[in-house]
């Protein structure tokens, strides 16, 4: 009976074991969300260090989630997007998993609609998915 009370009661607390089971695949639906929405601070919110890969660019080093906000933000801030799609979600071992988002945008003042693929690298930590890597191919 007492396991059981303590059981309602991390479940009743904000943030109890439901955010921390969540599964890989909540966390790809939150990126997607945050991407489509131009929200990097959302994206790495959960992020203690991450590497960022852009395109024209080297990897950088790891990055703190204010700075890989900013970078991301000033990535996606002439583009509109047409929409953002989960190509796949999958733990590749244990405690690590990869991401994968399908980006259809227009760049500001076009018509033209052009796609990229972003994979995006996990790991899982006690809060849930923590995302450590994010590259933008094409």
């Amino acid at each position: 009976m007492h396991r059981f009370l303590i059981a309602i009661g991390v479940m009743l607390l904000p943030g109890g074991v439901h955010a921390q089971d969540e599964g890989l695949r909540g966390a790809a639906e939150r990126a997607r969300h945050a991407w489509f929405s131009h929200d990097p601070v959302a994206l790495v919110a959960q992020s203690p260090r991450l590497l960022v890969q852009l395109p024209g660019a080297d990897p950088s080093a790891a990055l703190g989630p204010a700075q890989a906000a900013a970078l991301l933000g000033d990535f996606i801030a002439s583009a509109q997007e047409v929409e953002t799609v989960v190509r796949a979600a999958r733990e590749v071992s244990p405690g690590t998993g990869y991401v994968e988002l399908q980006r259809k945008y227009r760049v500001a003042g076009t018509q033209d609609v052009r796609v990229q693929v972003l994979l995006l690298s996990y790991r899982k930590t006690r809060g849930g998915w923590s995302l450590v890597e994010f590259r933008v191919v094409g």
